[in-house]
């Protein structure tokens, strides 16, 4: 039986598209080769945007890394 070592998902919205990829880490969060902390200034964002991951208690347990782009800052 293969071991998958990534999942792919793409998020598309009026001319905004999300590239995402997933895989087992220590929780490195990547949003276009910048910091998550970076990217995302707000807490409340960051808070909003990690709740997926907290909600099935695999919080620290994935690397995420996403290219975005389009709709503005």
């Amino acid at each position: 039986m293969a071991v998958l070592d990534r999942f792919y998902g793409t998020g598309r919205r009026k001319t905004s598209v999300a590239r995402v990829w997933i895989r087992p880490g220590s929780g490195r969060v990547v949003v276009n080769r910048r910091a998550f902390e970076n990217f995302f200034p707000r807490e409340t964002l960051r808070m909003i945007i990690m709740q997926p991951l907290e909600v099935t208690n695999t919080a620290g347990q994935f690397d995420v890394i996403a290219r975005v782009g389009g709709g503005g800052p």
